[in-house]
């Protein structure tokens, strides 16, 4: 009786221990289970702290940076790998493009109120120096001493110099160049340009070309090949020339600006072909301190007008050579007195270029100085011109009268002021400035110095 009942004992006490084993393994394998889910959670958060840490400490400010225009490569994600698919891993993403678009549209924002600000303050200015031309001009009429002319002279210089930093500071926030002028050589837009430069004696033209640039062209090519000398005169020595160079294609023109300064280095190249381009909006608040807008200034209007402007290093000199290439929808014939005629009305929401008119031939705005004879301190002697009827030339002052030769703004046609502007005005400027420096007067190398602020080309 009690083996069995023992047996029975037994065996119960097996199944009891045979089911507490599988429950224990049951419960061993639930534990761990759950152990290994709670380290992946631990682990995805701490991988989260971490991607958290990341973008707010190094990512956001490098993106920042970056739309700051600063060169600077925004860092991956430190688990890129486990973000990728993950909700987490798309929330971070949107955190970076809602942050971009936010920086962006302040930046934007910034951007536009600078440049409706400065565009109404270089229109005040423009307006100012038109007026301080046309007085210079009016003075000049008026007074044939040759200190006082070499006095007004190098003041209307510097007014032209003013006009033209006003004129490109406008165009990039946006406006127009100023006046649409008539149809002009290639060697008289040049000349113009080189009359707006401060270092104006140092520009040499190398060759001629009988082509013209079309009426609606030549204040946009003025102002770009202005900038573009004045560039390679501040970055040159005092002493070395700037030659210009016209090349004729098949296409077009190709006008070429070579110094003997500091070569530009391969960053300093990729930049400059960036503005030159045209192709993105320039930020007004990144061109510099000193502001530096030669190049996005020849950019804007390159791509606004139709023609090209590239820099390199191959100028025979050592230096940066720049060309403008002009196409063949950009050029005529050389004007002849026929076929010249006044100023075109101004384009809309144009300033007037103030510097253009007195030093620019083709401006068609102010009647040069003719030139004959020249006086004791090397001007020219100028001649008065009365205003004569239709199909008669002009008058000649009373014989015995004594009186000087003067010539009044809009006294003779149009055609005789674009053809003589050029010629009169240069020889006299140059004999005056000239005959000033030789006296000691403060010239173009003496400030180039205390002018030339930054080191990096425009």
């Amino acid at each position: 009786m009690e083996q069995p009942l023992l047996v029975a004992a037994l065996a119960g006490a097996a199944i009891v221990i045979v089911v507490l084993a599988v429950v224990h393994m049951r419960q061993r394998h639930i534990t761990e289970r759950y152990r290994g889910q709670v380290e992946a959670l631990l682990d995805d958060l701490r991988r989260r702290d971490e991607e958290l840490r990341h973008l707010v400490g190094t990512r956001l400010p490098e993106l920042r940076d970056q739309l700051d225009g600063r060169p600077v490569t925004v860092s991956k994600p430190l688990h890129e790998q486990w973000l990728t698919g993950t909700p987490f891993g798309q929330d971070v993403q949107a955190v970076l493009d809602l942050f971009t678009e936010s920086v962006e549209r302040a930046r934007v924002r910034a951007d536009r109120s600078a440049k409706v600000t400065l565009r109404s303050m270089m229109r005040t200015v423009q307006s100012l120096a038109n007026e301080q031309q046309l007085a210079l001009s009016d003075m000049q009429e008026r007074h044939d001493d040759p200190e006082v002319l070499a006095d007004l002279l190098r003041l209307d210089h510097m007014n032209a110099q003013l006009g033209r930093r006003a004129q490109a500071t406008a165009v990039l926030c946006g406006s127009w160049p100023g006046q649409q002028r008539q149809a002009s050589a290639l060697s008289d837009v040049v000349r113009g340009a080189i009359s707006r430069i401060r270092d104006y004696l140092r520009v040499q033209i190398s060759s001629e070309v009988n082509v013209a640039v079309v009426s609606r062209a030549v204040e946009p090519v003025v102002l770009v090949l202005a900038e573009l000398l004045d560039n390679a005169t501040r970055h040159s020595q005092p002493n070395t020339k700037v030659d210009v160079n016209f090349q004729m294609a098949h296409n077009g023109v190709a006008i070429m600006i070579d110094d003997a300064g500091v070569a530009m280095n391969g960053e300093e190249i990729q930049r400059a072909t960036r503005l030159l381009n045209g192709r993105e909006s320039v930020d007004i608040n990144r061109i510099g301190d000193p502001p530096q807008v030669g190049f996005a200034v020849a950019g804007v209007l390159s791509a606004r007008y139709g023609f090209t402007v590239s820099v390199d290093t191959r100028s025979p000199y050592g230096g940066v050579r720049a060309v403008v290439f002009l196409p063949n929808a950009l050029l005529t014939a050389v004007p002849t007195n026929e076929q010249e005629g006044p100023a075109v009305s101004p384009e809309p929401d144009a300033s007037s270029a103030p510097g253009a008119a007195a030093p620019d031939p083709s401006a068609g705005q102010q009647e040069p100085a003719a030139v004959g004879a020249t006086t004791a301190g090397g001007l020219p002697k100028r001649r008065r011109v009365s205003a004569a009827a239709p199909g008669q030339g002009p008058r000649e002052p009373a014989a015995g009268s004594g009186a000087a030769p003067e010539a009044r703004v809009g006294a003779e046609p149009p055609s005789r002021r674009s053809a003589a502007g050029l010629g009169a005005w240069q020889r006299g400027t140059r004999s005056g400035r000239a005959a000033s420096v030789s006296g000691g007067a403060e010239g173009p190398s003496a400030q180039h110095e205390a002018d030339s602020e930054g080191n990096s080309r425009s």
